[in-house]
């Protein structure tokens, strides 16, 4: 049973990507799409996840903390979505998946964790693999910008994405606030500055309000809660095994993006694309298991 959770985890991470790029394909601001996710996520937590406000005060809560997070979760969404448009979904995956690494290396060394060499070791594979994936395919025929975009996205969200695991590990740190709790303040405050994004981009003309976003953005917020429920059940489930459902959870991700990727959209994929994707196989099971 807990590995059913990681596998529909798996598969809602994927849907993420796949509505990203199907919402760019039909024309759909990918900006509004990205704000009405954040209602639907910020109601799931409330109703599923039953936060518990009491046995602390107001102004213990880490504000900053969750100031940062509510301006960068919408921030690597965009980027996402812009590397699913010039990468597409497999390469932008391993960079989601191998951004664990940038964690790591701050366990290491901003949380005093002693040094692995294994999780090193994995690190620098992770490294390589992000190297091997990103950046190169088709380069010939792409106009010089979109060949730096090629570059420039992924790098985005693989830096990115592991910012954001630092601080929510901080977040983590305050063990009197109960972390359900946290992640709904995230998500409210993610909701108040994308909408107030919005507001701000229609009313001054340089966009137009879309009934289409509003549906996409039902639609991810529901994928998007999903991986994180179906995540942290799998946790608990398997709570004297984390690696298991690490490494699971990461190749599962990797290889159903792959398949996805390359027999739904047609993503081509060279030969050093293809040594990427198995580094980053090798790098997750070193990591998760050395």
């Amino acid at each position: 049973m807990p590995m059913v959770y990681v596998l529909f985890s798996a598969l809602c991470s994927v849907a993420v990507s796949v509505i990203l790029k199907l919402a760019r394909r039909y024309s759909v601001d990918s900006r509004q799409l990205i704000v009405w996710n954040y209602p639907v996520a910020t109601g799931l937590t409330w109703l599923l996840l039953d936060p518990v406000f009491t046995g602390f005060q107001p102004e213990a809560l880490p504000w900053l903390l969750y100031l940062v997070l509510a301006f960068l979760l919408p921030g690597i969404f965009l980027a996402i979505a812009a590397s699913i448009h010039y990468t597409g979904i497999v390469r932008t995956e391993i960079a989601q998946r191998l951004s664990l690494s940038i964690a790591l290396l701050a366990a290491f060394w901003l949380f005093g964790e002693t040094v692995d060499g294994g999780k090193l070791t994995g690190i620098g594979l992770g490294f390589a693999a992000i190297a091997c994936c990103i950046g190169w395919h088709k380069r010939s025929r792409r106009p010089g910008n979109d060949t730096v975009k090629a570059w420039v996205y992924p790098l985005v969200v693989f830096f990115g994405m592991g910012i954001i695991d630092v601080f929510f590990k901080q977040v983590a740190q305050h063990r009197e606030i109960p972390y359900t709790t946290s992640m709904l303040l995230v998500f409210a405050l993610a909701t108040l500055i994308s909408l107030g994004y919005m507001v701000y981009h229609t009313t001054t003309g340089k966009g137009r309000f879309s009934v289409a976003a509003v549906f996409w953005g039902l639609l991810l917020g529901i994928f998007n809660f999903g991986n994180i429920l179906l995540y942290m059940r799998a946790h608990r489930a398997l709570s004297e095994n984390p690696s298991v459902v690490f490494s699971a959870m990461n190749i599962g991700v990797i290889a159903l993006g792959a398949l996805v990727g390359v027999f739904v959209f047609n993503e081509k994929l060279s030969v050093l694309n293809k040594i990427g994707m198995a580094l980053a196989i090798v790098a997750v099971l070193v990591i998760a298991y050395l």
